[in-house]
């Protein structure tokens, strides 16, 4: 009897579908999102922070080049900070896209519709 009661409470509880445990963040206070939407969200406020230096960067090698003088050393430097951001833009881009298609991709794995973001 014991044996027919656990199964049918099993059958029942897989037939609602997978559990992910969605509403203890209701209770919590932390939010009612799924954890792959929070997670995509925290991935694209980390490179979105990530293209600020970048922008920092520029502009403080552009500042080193036009007061340079003509001092070719101080141009040289200027032009490896300016060469060393637009290498880490192009790293921050495909990070992006790599980690956005990987979530997108996860997510219409799991519920069968697309992130919306």
């Amino acid at each position: 009897m014991l044996f027919f009661g656990l199964v049918a409470a099993f059958s029942t509880a897989a037939a609602q579908g997978p559990y992910l445990g969605l509403e203890y963040g209701e209770f919590t206070g932390l939010g009612k999102d799924d954890i792959r939407v929070t997670v995509a969200r925290i991935i694209n406020v980390a490179l979105g922070l990530l293209g600020i230096i970048f922008l920092v960067l520029t502009v403080y090698a552009g500042f080193r080049w036009m007061t340079a003088g003509g001092n070719e050393d101080a141009v040289k430097d200027a032009r490896k900070i300016l060469f060393a951001g637009v290498i880490g833009l192009a790293i921050v881009l495909s990070a992006y896209a790599i980690s956005r298609f990987v979530v997108g991709e996860l997510f219409f794995a799991t519920t069968g519709t697309e992130l919306q973001q």
